[in-house]
């Protein structure tokens, strides 16, 4: 069976891209204070990446005090952010690698919980046609129907699923969140230390106009938005060189 991803690593830039974001995370993980220190570094990227895609969203980046009620949409990015930090998200990988179809649902639960007012809505795909469709695809991608490299693969899982909005609400922080655990699952970022969303919030019209590519299907735009969130990686894996040195000082 032929690789479907196969065609956009014949696309110009691709393959260079893909390689300049794993070279520069994996520069990341051998950073001294991430040898042992990670924990702390990949908790304070959880957040920071929290609240840049929160706004993305239209949300508050504001963390609220204590006692206050945050942002709802900020609220579910946090929540998404706990879950991909620390021993939560040894479980939520494990459940993405074997059944990703589930951390979605669980993700999507987290996100939107306080933004749907009926609870029987969360964590379930919209029954329009095609959608479970894409989904059941997507997840035959995730789980060993492709060779791509992974920062290729973590942009086809994130555009796939801002192209379809198979939710309908809260997903694009579900979005975001999946590419991650593609990095971490595939061990381009294992820690969970990289802060792509800083990068997409700094260029939301580029960010806007990568999805709208990916969704024409045209090979050129998917191939753009794959360079583009490449791109991210990379950004994101010097957001997270500044956590770490700002930690050993």
């Amino acid at each position: 069976m032929s690789d479907p991803l196969q065609p956009l690593l014949d696309l110009p830039g691709v393959r260079d891209a893909a390689d300049r974001a794993r070279d520069a995370l994996g520069e990341v993980h051998r950073h001294k204070t991430n040898r042992r220190g990670w924990p702390t570094t990949a908790a304070e990227a959880a957040v920071r990446a929290a609240r840049a895609s929160a706004s993305l969203d239209g949300g508050r980046t504001e963390l609220p005090a204590p006692g206050k009620v945050a942002d709802p949409i900020l609220s579910g990015a946090l929540r998404v952010g706990q879950a991909l930090d620390g021993d939560a998200l040894g479980l939520l990988q494990s459940t993405w690698q074997r059944a990703p179809l589930q951390a979605l649902a669980r993700l999507h639960l987290l996100a939107a919980a306080d933004l749907v007012d009926d609870p029987e809505l969360l964590g379930r795909p919209r029954p329009a046609g095609g959608v479970a469709e894409r989904l059941d695809g997507l997840a035959q991608l995730v789980t060993g129907g492709t060779a791509a490299p992974a920062p290729v693969l973590a942009a086809v899982v994130h555009g796939e699923l801002l192209a379809l909005k198979p939710f309908g609400v809260g997903d694009g922080v579900v979005a975001r969140a999946a590419s991650r655990l593609v990095c971490v699952s595939s061990g381009l970022d294992p820690h969970n230390l990289g802060v792509p969303e800083v990068s997409w919030l700094r260029r939301q019209q580029a960010y806007r106009n990568g999805i709208a590519a990916f969704a024409s299907g045209a090979a050129e735009g998917v191939g753009s938005w794959v360079i583009l969130c490449c791109g991210a990686l990379e950004a994101g894996a010097r957001e997270a060189t500044s956590i770490a040195e700002a930690a050993a000082t």
